[in-house]
């Protein structure tokens, strides 16, 4: 009986063991920027398209999460997301439900809002076009992003949707959503950080992008959101058109669109 035992327990260490869940595999990104703020660094994570992670004081900001859970593997859950519009590369139900939200504030505009499954109402906040919400030690104010000419059946029709501005630690950073060059867009004031999208023919070529750049002249810009039917904008002219006109203006090319390894 003991040899018996003996043979059953040396088998059993010799078998496999059984397989572990694994997190999914985190996505090849960039590396990540910070930018100095009077409460400690922001730190900015370009994650693909028109998403950004933001990480400032303890915490995180997801910006229009899509393309998949594992693409934010290995980062923070996020404490606020920020969804600008309706369109699939902006609200994903698919992969908000693979991410941890469930402490997270959704702040969306109306048309979001009423697209969003039921079990994420209690975290919902809505701001309209105009409207700001102060929470968690930052400030986020919603404005207008539409194209031009305005039209009831252009692909965003001025105030379905949200461009942000965020205040945190003495800065202002701005999220232009899918807009061409709006008056309201050149109008903006004190903009330490711009993400500004270019794609036609969604939103606005690298000349519309160049000139409201010039016109609200943030300190930093990234080019995002580039990509469009025929392919990624040509984001070196608009740095250079930038540039040619103003200098101080840091235009920071980050790759949105990493290939996969």
């Amino acid at each position: 009986m003991k040899s018996l035992l003996l043979t059953s327990a040396l088998v059993a260490l010799a078998l496999p063991a059984p397989a572990q869940p694994t997190s999914p595999a985190a996505a090849p990104r960039v590396p990540a920027d910070q930018i100095a703020t009077s409460k400690g660094p922001l730190t900015v994570q370009p994650i693909t398209h028109g998403s950004v992670v933001f990480t400032w004081n303890k915490k995180t900001v997801y910006v229009d999460p899509y393309g998949g859970a594992a693409t934010y593997a290995g980062l923070a859950p996020p404490d606020v997301i920020l969804i600008t519009d309706i369109h699939g590369d902006h609200l994903d139900p698919k992969t908000l439900a693979g991410l941890s939200v469930g402490k997270a504030l959704l702040i969306v505009p109306p048309a979001v809002a009423e697209r969003l499954p039921a079990g994420y109402k209690a975290q919902v906040r809505i701001l309209r076009n105009g409207q700001r919400l102060d929470t968690l030690g930052l400030r986020v104010s919603a404005l207008a992003m539409y194209n031009l000419p305005e039209a009831a059946d252009s692909r965003h029709p001025k105030g379905r949707g949200n461009g942000y501005v965020l205040t945190l630690g003495g800065k202002n950073v701005y999220l232009s959503g899918d807009t061409e060059d709006i008056a309201e867009m050149r109008a903006l004031q004190g903009i330490d950080v711009a993400f500004v999208c270019m794609n036609l023919p969604y939103t606005m070529d690298i000349t519309q992008a160049a000139q409201a750049v010039l016109a609200f002249r943030p300190g930093v810009v990234y080019p995002y959101h580039y990509r469009g039917e025929n392919g990624l904008s040509d984001v070196k002219g608009f740095k250079q058109a930038v540039n040619a006109a103003n200098p101080k203006i840091d235009v920071r090319l980050r790759d949105w669109y990493p290939a996969a390894p």
